[in-house]
């Protein structure tokens, strides 16, 4: 499992989508219904229903509360609406420098990993980006 599986596992509810996917809800829901009508061409209209309503209500998950309640009950101050090592934290996740490298090549970031300042912002505007497109309400100033 994943660094971004593990934080989709600390927000989401265990019932919802990305914490059931492992973080690659939003991925695996848009590239296999384009396979399998080719590979099943006469089971396309059947899976098609039962995969829309599945998508349709998936519940947003209000990221913002969540952590803002975990914020509350936290013995220190963490800003996790713009640090991702807080943000880690908050979630009681590995924060250090290995960690966030793993999560950079996880979300396949292109730049240079010692220069942390850049990554660190970089990985949490991805990780806030992924959990909106995950079914996560997230506050419009902390995505692209």
């Amino acid at each position: 499992m994943g660094i971004l599986s593990n934080i989709f596992h600390k927000i989401f509810p265990s019932s919802h989508p990305a914490a059931q996917a492992g973080g690659q809800a939003a991925p695996a829901g848009g590239q296999p219904p384009a396979q399998q009508p080719a590979q099943q061409p006469a089971q396309q209209p059947a899976q098609q229903p039962q995969a829309a309503p599945a998508a349709a209500p998936m519940q947003q998950v209000d990221v913002e509360a969540i952590l803002n309640g975990m914020q509350q009950q936290a013995g220190q101050q963490l800003n996790w609406r713009t640090s991702i090592v807080d943000l880690m934290k908050l979630l009681g996740l590995d924060s250090s420098l290995q960690a966030r490298k793993e999560l950079a090549a996880e979300l396949h970031y292109t730049g240079d990993t010692n220069d942390s300042a850049s990554m660190n912002i970089w990985l949490h505007r991805q990780v806030m980006n992924k959990l909106a497109a995950n079914g996560g309400k997230v506050p419009a100033d902390l995505k692209d």
